[in-house]
């Protein structure tokens, strides 16, 4: 049977696109080779009641009062500002680096300002900014680096932070202040009955059809007028040219039983101990009670499924190479992480699947 739009991919970019083109009164059939919708930002309840995000926490922040209003559609909202500590030397200290993590480092006192000329102290000048490390020396010099960034980002990426674009360690600031919280947008939260709920509501339309459980290497021939493609592209063309390099994760979920709070904010990371890179306890994001609380800890890994697309000047070639394919695509539209490679968080997703359905809608 003949459809206006084939989706492939029940995540954000995906179902935002087919809401909005159901809307739009196009019959789309979405694709998703999972058992359920939402992708990676899926969720649900424990044995013991809690929320926990199955693929991690997902903390949902943006400065798109655009992006806010249209999932606001399908969700209220649990008002939330991430928290983040890393422990380093023993200690528990606030990250993003800010004025209480220097103090508290080195048994200091100094001021929002002395902090400012601490960093101008130590900082190691870099011009161009090329590379992760050029990013942290540039920011908080070399003591700060190995203690708080080069560890973690070896564990993450399996790469050095001089492999890696500057990009990756941007999306870290450094703080003189004391503000401690992790995002800084302005609005911030999780969906109140969670994320799989605001999706279920998002792909609630006569026009839209959901096949879970479905590959899409098994469905391309179907007839579509046109595809909406979310997955990785490099599968798309067979890996034509070879693979795009992800890093994957492994999650080990627990629940404590008997223990209110296993730590004191919602993601604790590990940067130089340890096999995972950081944990997070839901009752944190969420606002539960319960009599014992959820954790998950996270072990990045090179095999798994595709999660962060890997920022690095030869991957930025492959993808060119696919790039040049996607563009001779006259019946297939790429949007999305793994459709066009970039490190997206989830607001940019929603933007960027917004834009793609406006524009199919309009010609």
């Amino acid at each position: 049977m003949s459809v206006d739009i084939l989706v492939v991919g029940a995540g954000f970019a995906g179902s935002v696109a087919a809401r909005q083109l159901a809307e739009a009164g196009r019959q789309v059939v979405i694709l998703d080779r999972r058992t359920h919708v939402g992708g990676n930002a899926f969720d649900e309840l424990d044995a013991h009641g809690l929320l926990v995000h199955r693929y991690g926490p997902h903390l949902f922040h943006t400065n798109s009062q655009a992006v806010f209003e249209y999932l606001s559609r399908f969700t209220e909202w649990h008002g939330y500002e991430h928290r983040v500590l890393a422990q380093v030397d023993g200690k528990l200290l606030p990250l993003p680096i800010n004025q209480d993590t220097i103090n508290r480092l080195y048994g200091w006192t100094l001021s929002e300002a002395e902090v400012a000329a601490f960093f101008e102290r130590v900082r190691e000048k870099r011009d161009p900014v090329r590379t992760s490390e050029d990013v942290v020396l540039n920011s908080v010099g070399r003591e700060l680096c190995e203690k708080f960034f080069r560890g973690y980002t070896r564990k993450q990426w399996g790469l050095d932070l001089s492999e890696l674009d500057a990009g990756v360690a941007a999306r870290i600031p450094t703080r003189t202040n004391r503000d401690d919280r992790y995002f800084t947008d302005t609005y911030q939260g999780l969906p109140r009955e969670g994320y799989t709920r605001m999706f279920e509501r998002l792909l609630e339309h006569p026009n839209i059809r959901i096949e879970l459980e479905s590959e899409f290497t098994e469905k391309r021939g179907r007839a579509a007028k046109l595809v909406i493609y979310t997955g990785p592209i490099d599968e798309y063309f067979g890996f034509r040219f070879g693979r795009l390099p992800y890093r994957s994760l492994r999650f080990e979920h627990e629940f404590l039983v008997g223990v209110e709070r296993f730590q004191p904010v919602g993601t604790v990371n590990y940067p130089n101990e340890h096999e995972f890179t950081r944990i997070t306890e839901f009752k944190h994001l969420t606002g539960q009670t319960c009599a014992g609380t959820s954790i998950v800890r996270e072990y990045p890994c090179a095999e798994g499924d595709p999660y962060y697309p890997v920022p690095r000047p030869q991957n930025r070639e492959l993808l060119k190479r696919y790039e040049e394919l996607a563009a001779r695509e006259t019946r297939c539209i790429f949007v999305g992480r793994l459709a066009q490679y970039r490190y997206y968080n989830m607001d940019q997703a929603v933007a960027a699947s917004l834009k793609v359905a406006s524009e199919i809608v309009g010609r």
